[in-house]
């Protein structure tokens, strides 16, 4: 048996046998692992509110020979969604970061790129704060996982599309023009692409200090999570939420 303590970002957690809870744990070592926590729906000693998602803790587990799960022994809460104010549309958008990451990678593989993404997103979601990240959030995870397309060229005719507005299937792959544009093909903004751009920049802490409100570059944000559903192959039930807000 080894004995391991690190960085985890809690994601999900199910009910498992009488008293324990199966957890998903996004760690900074080991990637994404899933371990049990024993009687933690019994009792709060061990654990207390350290297994809500999106909790940034300090994990010690123990991972045993040719088994799957991990034994979770104790978690120390570094920070913690509740610690702030929160409301339906933070709800869902730390749903969504939880969600996609839980789709995307696969188990015990480290990609410490993404952990910290996922660490200055969950800095700056906060309550009427949530668009900016959000986006941020999707674009950057498009670019990490490499299904990010090119921005500044047709894909079809090689033209220079900057200053003009680009077109992207949801059904294939780059983005084209006016001319190129596949049938059912969405617009996205010259305006929007530029700030894709800058983006991938400029830190988030930095853009955050902006005005953000919802309908600014909603397109791109579209653009970005129908992106991730196409590569995922599903459907982001917490982005539906979003979108209802």
């Amino acid at each position: 048996m080894i004995q391991r303590t690190g960085e985890a970002i809690v994601l999900r957690t199910w009910p498992f046998l009488e008293a324990d809870l199966l957890v998903s744990l996004f760690t900074r070592e080991q990637g994404r692992i899933k371990g049990v926590a024993r009687h933690a729906m019994r009792s709060r000693r061990r654990f207390g509110g350290a297994l809500e998602p999106m909790t940034y803790v300090r994990a010690s587990y123990a991972e045993r020979p040719r088994q799957e799960l991990m034994r979770l022994d104790a978690f120390e809460i570094l920070s913690s969604p509740l610690s702030q104010p929160i409301d339906y549309a933070r709800t869902a958008a730390l749903q969504l970061v939880a969600e996609t990451i839980e789709e995307a990678l696969p188990e015990q593989a480290p990609d410490d790129p993404i952990f910290r993404l996922v660490l200055s997103v969950l800095g700056e979601l906060q309550v009427g704060r949530v668009w900016l990240p959000v986006l941020y959030f999707a674009l950057w995870m498009n670019r990490l996982m490499g299904w990010m397309p090119e921005l500044a060229h047709c894909v079809v005719c090689g033209e220079y599309l900057q200053g003009g507005t680009l077109y992207y299937s949801t059904t294939s792959d780059g983005m084209t023009c006016a001319d190129d544009r596949r049938p059912g093909s969405v617009p996205l903004s010259a305006e929007s692409a530029a700030l894709a751009k800058r983006i991938f920049r400029t830190p988030l802490g930095e853009l955050a200090m902006e005005e953000f409100p919802r309908g600014r570059a909603a397109d791109l944000r579209r653009f970005a999570v129908e992106l991730l559903e196409r590569h995922l192959e599903r459907r982001l039930a917490s982005a539906r939420t979003l979108n209802r807000l």
